[in-house]
């Protein structure tokens, strides 16, 4: 690819009035002549100046665009009284499951409008908590997160992770548990990356200090793992592994239980990852790889004695546990303990000395006990079609489970596995009735007659006349599953009348690797069409019409809807890609968007695979003809490291200056803010008043 020519100009701004019922005045984006040539075809790409997020000119054109947005959005009637209601329904308390570690119970708690969740303690589990860890006191805006957490074996120290403004980079930190006191260890430009503890430190993964400036643009190469010694300063942190061969992957470091063994997982490149481990007890050893290819995943579970229990898809691709000796570990000496079925494992922990297996069943979990030999024991019984975790050690009984679905708040259980038996440990107050409210699962025929799971949540008594809003969500890609989940956002949707459909289409692991290869590189149109005949079959069992659909996905749920609205804009009525991956012509020359190659397939790959990109691509494949798009806001964030914010720019500022009919096309861009995590709830609350604002008023909803 060779690029002809760049001119940077000034961005010319123009203002007009923006509001509800009158036609958008967007500000006036100036192009440039930047062109690019991929294989003998010429792109041009005349907003390749909005990519320089620290620019003067980009920083007026977002000052320009939110006032637009935000003056669209205030004229809409409803918008404070769906605050105040989104505000009612988040308020409620919410408690995480209790971690145990050294007899001391952790839990995070959050009373319910405060910005960032606050971690405490207890002696017992029926004792006062107190407050090891208030986030909040971090920033005034709530804008640092707490990302991670990691108690060492010991039980006396805790590293903990933050995140500002809701970057990906992380800093860590250390409190002594005894005193409750910080350390003086501080560690600087962490990624992708926790703590995991070995005697008196840790490892962590880290890369050199970027480029000042270009923080969260440039692309992040030479991934480190080094050990950190309690009480040294970070420079004397000694590099634990890295390979220089590979600059573009990621390394990340787990410590077993019993610190005997680091394993070291690499990732970047394929499907899957490839394994390492160092025996830590064992003077003189040295790394050993245990697979040699980056197709499949493997998981380790946890070291027992001589033996490593995994999770892996090597030859089953949905999923199978096999073990390992410590002095044999090479792959090829690999044993299968429990072998692939035909639902997809899900997660596997060693908790009491049992193995806690979590199933996917059509996109539901269902959840076992078997013993390490590999026998069932019992299955254990799920209060319905939902979601489950478990928190437990290795060496102790005393399991708890928290258990959500879309219309059942995350609940905590006690589970006994001796008697197989759950109990209520706690269940939050939420200001709705879940009696009035029902989730059904349907399947409906894709593109190609391929049967495609969907999950419907809707108020009792609901009538299938054609008129019902609803939201279409759907993400479709890199092996992540969408199982049923709880949010009281999607609630003030659905208790005025809206649907809420979650579709589980082809990109994701419901079924498996083959389900997910489905949704890939050369057959990513199968995620498309899986959402576009989602659509359709609402509309034919007459849920709904094309006059009441909204559709939403953020990341690479924005580039489906994105490209979801290019291919049929007749099927929609509003969309909200937020986040969204829309450039998939230039993706992986940021940060880290070259990991997502193995999905996408990159435009340098060959003229075949920049052919299929550019013929999806959201920001290449917007109509300029007059046909009529639905209403749409695109939102994404300053911060935003994980998907630059110049995708998003770039595809509004084309949506705006096309002929795609009168419906708005505006975008929303937060400040201090990233790709979502750790977001805090003044700013979650501000933001989806403003899209559920924008979804309602443009499906001719009046909410009460």
């Amino acid at each position: 690819m060779e690029i002809k020519h760049v001119i940077l100009l000034n961005t010319m701004i123009v203002l007009g009035a923006c509001q509800p019922g009158a036609k958008t005045v967007y500000p006036v984006t100036e192009k440039d002549n930047t062109t690019d040539t991929y294989f003998g075809t010429e792109v041009a790409d005349p907003y390749r100046w909005l990519e320089n997020d620290t620019s003067q000119a980009t920083a007026a054109w977002v000052e320009a665009e939110n006032k637009v947005t935000a003056g669209y959005i205030a004229k809409i009637p409803f918008r404070e009284r769906l605050k105040q209601r989104l505000t009612e329904l988040t308020d409620y308390e919410r408690i995480s499951s209790p971690s145990k570690k050294n007899g001391k119970y952790y839990f995070f708690k959050n009373d319910g409008l405060q910005n960032q969740s606050v971690l405490y303690v207890k002696e017992a589990i029926d004792a006062e908590a107190g407050v090891l860890l208030d986030p909040n006191t971090l920033s005034e805006d709530g804008t640092v997160a707490l990302s991670g957490t990691s108690f060492s074996n010991d039980g006396k120290y805790l590293a903990y992770t933050i995140s500002r403004s809701g970057s990906d980079w992380r800093e860590i930190y250390v409190i002594n548990l005894a005193t409750g006191r910080h350390l003086d260890d501080h560690i600087l430009w962490a990624k992708f990356s926790g703590a995991a503890w070995q005697g008196e430190g840790f490892y962590y993964s880290a890369y050199d200090a970027p480029e000042a400036g270009k923080e969260f643009s440039n692309v992040n190469e030479g991934h480190k793992i080094y050990y950190h010694k309690l009480g040294t300063p970070q420079s004397e942190d000694v590099l634990a592994y890295n390979n220089p061969r590979e600059p573009k992957r990621f390394y990340t470091a787990g410590v077993s239980e019993d610190e005997r063994v680091m394993f070291i997982s690499e990732s970047g490149a394929g499907n899957g990852n490839n394994l390492f481990i160092k025996d830590l007890k064992k003077a003189g050893s040295q790394v050993t790889p245990l697979t040699d290819d980056m197709e499949y995943i493997y998981s380790p579970i946890e070291v027992i004695g001589d033996k490593i229990y995994l999770l892996t898809n090597y030859g089953a691709p949905k999923y199978r546990i096999m073990t390992a000796d410590i002095s044999s570990p090479q792959l090829k000496d690999w044993k299968e303990l429990i072998p692939e079925s035909e639902s997809v494992i899900y997660n596997a922990q060693v908790i009491g000395g049992k193995l806690i297996m979590t199933y996917e069943k059509d996109a539901s979990h269902h959840a076992y006990v078997y013993t390490t030999e590999g026998a069932q024991v019992h299955e254990i019984a799920l209060p319905t079609l939902g979601s489950v975790s478990f928190s437990g050690n290795m060496d102790d009984k005393e399991t708890f489970y928290t258990f959500t679905s879309f219309t059942y708040p995350a609940t905590i259980f006690t589970y006994d596995m001796d008697t197989n038996t759950s109990e209520l440990y706690l269940a939050p107050k939420v200001a709705f009735n879940p009696e009035e409210y029902t989730t059904e699962q349907v399947f409906y025929p894709s593109k190609d007659g391929t049967s495609i799971p969907m999950f419907l949540t809707y108020k009792k008594g609901l009538q299938k006349n054609g008129a019902n809003p609803t939201l279409l969500y759907g993400y479709g890609g890199f092996n992540i599953s969408l199982p049923p989940s709880f949010s009281v956002i999607r609630l003030a949707f659905i208790e005025n009348g809206g649907i809420y459909a979650q579709a589980n289409l082809r990109g994701g692991s419901e079924y498996g690797e083959e389900w997910h290869l489905a949704g890939t590189k050369l057959n990513k149109q199968n995620v498309f069409d899986d959402f576009i005949a989602a659509a359709e079959y609402l509309i034919k069992e007459q849920y709904t019409s094309p006059a009441k659909v909204a559709i939403n996905g953020g990341s690479n749920g924005g580039l489906l809807v994105g490209a979801a609205v290019n291919q049929r804009p007749d099927l929609f009525r509003v969309a909200v890609p937020q986040v969204g991956v829309m450039d998939m012509l230039r993706y992986h020359t940021f940060t880290i968007g070259w990991n997502w190659a193995s999905d996408y397939g990159t435009s340098a790959d060959s003229k075949e695979m920049f052919d299929y990109l550019h013929g999806y691509s959201p920001l290449h494949n917007i109509s300029d003809n007059g046909t009529p798009y639905p209403a749409i806001l695109v939102t994404t964030a300053d911060h935003d490291d994980r998907v630059v914010p110049a995708h998003s720019f770039k595809y509004a500022a084309t949506l705006q200056a096309a002929d795609t009919g009168d419906a708005p096309k505006l975008i929303r861009i937060e400040t201090k803010a990233g790709h979502g995590s750790g977001k805090p709830i003044s700013k979650v609350l501000d933001e989806s008043a403003d899209i559920f604002a924008f979804i309602m008023y443009n499906l001719d909803m009046k909410p009460r």
